[in-house]
C-alpha cells in the first residue's frame, strides 16, 4: 500500500507541475515549485506543499494559486487513472527560508 501511495503522490506532483506550468494562465502565481505531495490513505485529499522562488510576497502567490484550484483539479482528473480525484489543498512550504535563516545565524556565530 505504501508503494502505491508514494506512486500516486509522485504522479500527482508531476501532473500538477505540468498543469501549472503549461495550462494555468494566471501571471500572479509566479514561479512555483512543488516540494512535496501528501495524499490521505483513501486518496480523497492531497496536500501540495509549494514554494515560490524569487517572490516578494508568497502569500499573494498562494492566494492566486488557490483561485485556480478548481481548474487544476479538473485538469488533474483527466490525467489520473484513479477513481476519485483528490481534493487539493495548497500549503506554503517555507522550509527553504527557515534553512536560509538558520544558515545566516550560524554564519554570525549565534
Amino acid at each position: 500500500m505504501a508503494d502505491r501511495t508514494q506512486r500516486i503522490q509522485s504522479v500527482i506532483g508531476k501532473n500538477i507541475t505540468e498543469i501549472i506550468q503549461f495550462e494555468v494562465k494566471n501571471p500572479h502565481i509566479g514561479f512555483v515549485t512543488i516540494q512535496e505531495v501528501k495524499v490521505s490513505t483513501d486518496f480523497s485529499y492531497a496536500k501540495v506543499y509549494v514554494s515560490f522562488l524569487g517572490s516578494k510576497n508568497p502569500q499573494e502567490n498562494l492566494q492566486a494559486l488557490n483561485k485556480c484550484k478548481g481548474f487544476i483539479r479538473s485538469s488533474l482528473a483527466k490525467k489520473l487513472d484513479i477513481r476519485k480525484t483528490p481534493e487539493i489543498t495548497f500549503v506554503l512550504d517555507d522550509s527553504y527560508e527557515k534553512a536560509e535563516h538558520l544558515e545566516e545565524l550560524i554564519k554570525k556565530g549565534l
